[in-house]
């Protein structure tokens, strides 16, 4: 049975520093490929170092939303 066309691309968030980081693309995925809702194929082509376990699918051409810092903490103020 020949492999269906991908459908969204794969990517993991990596940090780089505490508050900062930028997506990769690692694969691409399926959606509902074979006509069972809900299901996702995901074929993963490299993970990066420190790989968190969270993946997002976005639809092929277009990008990832830009990575949001996480708050920082009181009193953990710059400079």
């Amino acid at each position: 049975m020949p492999k269906p066309p991908a459908t969204h691309t794969a990517f993991v968030l990596k940090m780089e520093g505490r508050t900062t980081g930028r997506w990769l693309e690692i694969g691409t995925s399926n959606i509902g490929s074979d006509g069972v809702n809900g299901t996702h194929n995901v074929d993963i082509d490299r993970l990066p170092l420190g790989f968190g376990g969270h993946i997002l699918l976005v639809p092929i051409g277009t990008k990832p939303p830009e990575p949001v810092p996480e708050p920082e903490r009181p009193g953990e103020g710059r400079g």
